[in-house]
């Protein structure tokens, strides 16, 4: 009677033993699941600093900017490449900034324009061209983009609005200080370009 006490107590011993190796098992799969999601979202934030102050601000996924990033790196090359004061230098400039955004059908399309003597004539005529955007459409899918704008072209005398529509397709590139967006424009073509209306500039004696 004595020895079925004992093993009775033996099995209930090694019983109690092997539950509390499981349940401690299953505690720490649970705790290191836990803690790995817990470290996964916390690297989705970053911390920036503002005037000393660190400001929480949330990262997010390479595709999920994809198209907000293409569509704003369209819109820089057309604001470089189109706003054109009568300033020389302030051109060469902006210029030399889009070229960074674009292969070589966009020195084609520079050097044209210079041939033509299309940016001395708006030097010479103190000619002011600022370009807004109408819409900007890409596919993120076939990486084709297509910009609509409008042209405001001020003169001394006048103000002309011209439509101005072209397209071309991005590609992933590596980030710089010059390209931030990682995206470079292939295949560019003006599809049109033509005059909406012609204002006279009032002048006042």
């Amino acid at each position: 009677m004595l020895i079925k006490d004992v093993e009775n107590k033996i099995k209930l011993t090694l019983f109690v033993s092997l539950s509390t190796l499981i349940t401690a098992i299953v505690m720490v799969i649970a705790v290191l699941f836990y803690a790995s999601e817990l470290i996964r979202d916390e690297r989705k934030n970053v911390y920036v600093l503002d005037a000393g102050l660190p400001l929480l601000v949330q990262r997010s996924s390479l595709e999920d900017n994809e198209e907000v990033e293409g569509m704003s790196h369209v819109n820089m090359f057309h604001s470089l490449f189109f706003n054109l004061p009568p300033d020389d230098k302030y051109i060469q400039n902006n210029v030399l900034r889009a070229m960074y955004l674009i292969d070589e059908s966009g020195v084609l399309i520079y050097n044209d324009l210079r041939e033509q003597g299309f940016y001395n004539q708006l030097i010479s005529n103190s000619t002011m061209v600022t370009l807004k955007a109408d819409s900007i459409m890409f596919d993120v899918t076939t990486k084709r983009f297509r910009y609509v704008g409008t042209q405001r072209i001020e003169r001394p005398t006048s103000v002309a609005y011209r439509s101005l529509i072209t397209e071309g397709w991005l590609s992933r590139i590596k980030r710089s200080e010059q390209n931030p967006h990682g995206f470079i424009i292939h295949n560019y073509r003006v599809l049109k370009n033509e005059d909406i209306e012609t204002r006279a500039k009032r002048t006042n004696f």
